[in-house]
């Protein structure tokens, strides 16, 4: 494999990386939950399982870390 062709694995699954762009737009879990059509807990699971793989214990850290890393933007 060439050096240019590696990717880096993506930290955040698509459904978290959706879930954590409409946290930073200040939208709550209901928001999100009725525009991406899932439930509110299986939004709540999408920000936990972030969490867990960020190390992190709260919402607000998990996004300043993602931001940190550039894999979130504002």
């Amino acid at each position: 494999m060439k050096d240019n062709e590696y990717k880096p694995k993506q930290l955040l699954t698509k459904r978290e990386r959706e879930v954590f762009e409409l946290l930073v737009q200040d939208k709550t879990t209901k928001d999100i939950a009725q525009e991406l059509f899932i439930s509110q807990k299986t939004v709540r699971n999408h920000i936990s399982n972030a969490m867990q793989k960020l190390g992190v214990k709260g919402r607000s850290q998990a996004v300043v870390e993602l931001l940190r890393m550039g894999e979130l933007e504002l």
